[in-house]
């Protein structure tokens, strides 16, 4: 009964971290503007690649590579949005435009 509770829970993480990897794929290439589009791959993203290695961490069935795998997802949320937030200040400062439907720019000089 166990082994069948674990699998049942490897297959919901992989399939919810499969889809949160097809959701930001698809941000990429559907949103208008770099902002938009990486805004999409880091937060569907991160959530993503964090279910799928939790799922590879409880298939394995080992506490060591669960840890890792728990590790390696907590990595990913504190890098992650800090890394899409820089890049997205310097891709501002060096005169990249908003999409013309934007309606606020909180980085503009005043």
């Amino acid at each position: 009964m166990m082994d069948y509770t674990v699998a049942l829970a490897v297959t919901f993480l992989l399939l919810g971290g499969s889809l949160f990897a097809l959701v930001a794929a698809l941000g990429i290439v559907r949103l208008p503007d770099l902002y938009t589009r990486m805004h999409a791959s880091s937060k569907a993203g991160t959530v993503g690649s964090g279910m799928l290695l939790v799922a590879a961490g409880v298939a394995s069935g080992e506490v060591a590579v669960f840890a890792r795998a728990l590790a390696g997802f907590v990595f990913f949320l504190l890098t992650a949005p800090v890394a899409a937030h820089l890049l997205a200040r310097a891709a501002h400062r060096t005169g990249y435009r908003l999409w013309p439907q934007s309606v606020r720019d909180d980085l503009a000089e005043r």
